[in-house]
């Protein structure tokens, strides 16, 4: 048996992305969708693309007020865990790997 624990586990830091909404799921609960926008390091540019958005969630209701009271392009930290979420979309199945927002704060 290992002694090895499975981690999830995602922390970044960024620029809040230009909208920040409210999405109301199928059971009625909202959840607030945005996206942090980082920038890639130098070493890793490939042709025209230096930023990288990251789809970001989280259905606390405090941390998605404060998430609506700030503006585009305000640095962040945002903790959390990685996501995958699957939908059914035209007759087949979509997915989207997205991280879920526990703990989030102005840098």
């Amino acid at each position: 048996m290992s002694t090895v624990a499975s981690t999830n586990e995602v922390r970044i830091v960024g620029r809040l992305g230009a909208r920040v909404g409210v999405k109301t799921l199928p059971s009625g609960d909202e959840i607030t969708v945005f996206s942090i926008v980082v920038d890639r390091p130098a070493r890793e540019i490939r042709g025209t693309t230096r930023i990288d958005t990251i789809a970001c969630v989280t259905s606390r209701g405090q941390l998605g007020a404060r998430l609506r009271g700030w503006e585009p392009g305000r640095w962040i930290e945002a903790e959390g865990v990685l996501r995958r979420r699957f939908w059914r979309a035209g007759g087949g199945l979509g997915s989207a790997m997205e991280v879920d927002v526990r703990r989030v704060k102005a840098v």
